[in-house]
């Protein structure tokens, strides 16, 4: 799936200042994967800290809860700016995007990070410390957000690659 010749011919010029310039392509870069280290580092620590706070007391699981808000922000904060840095970066070179299997793996699996993380939210309000039944499906859904972060990652190397 190509993109129209009409929206190719309205983003050549950003497509000609991105490819010409090193430093506008690195700059978006750079802001992609700082949004990428920001979102997906808090999240990676954030689900680490769920899977193992499962045994821990209930004061701990308690605190856990608390900081699992904050670091919802921060992470949602990192993929905004991963997301719009993608788009300038979609933007640049969106012919042969579109046409690219491993960026609609990409896309596909992004959906299922946020699906997970909606998930994740509405189980978070349910848990309660002391509670095992919760705790497990909390961990369950931060165990699936570590391993979609991860493809998602490993998916991005691949079209980098193509």
């Amino acid at each position: 799936m190509g993109a129209p010749a009409s929206l190719v011919a309205l983003l050549q010029p950003w497509a000609d200042l991105y490819s010409n310039s090193k430093v506008v392509s690195s700059s978006v870069m750079f802001v992609h994967l700082g949004g990428l280290l920001l979102g997906g580092g808090g999240a990676v620590a954030a689900d680490r800290d769920t899977i193992r706070n499962i045994r821990t007391s209930e004061a701990e699981q308690s605190c856990h809860l608390a900081d699992l808000r904050v670091i919802h922000r921060i992470v949602l904060a990192g993929l905004v700016v991963t997301f719009l840095s993608g788009l300038l970066m979609l933007a640049a070179d969106i012919e042969t995007l579109l046409g690219l299997t491993v960026f609609w793996v990409k896309m596909a699996l992004i959906v299922i990070l946020l699906a997970n993380g909606t998930i994740m939210t509405r189980v978070e309000r349910t848990v309660r410390p002391g509670s095992p039944a919760n705790w497990a499906r909390l961990r369950a859904v931060s165990a699936i957000s570590l391993f979609l972060w991860f493809a998602i990652v490993l998916v991005s190397t691949f079209l980098a690659a193509a």
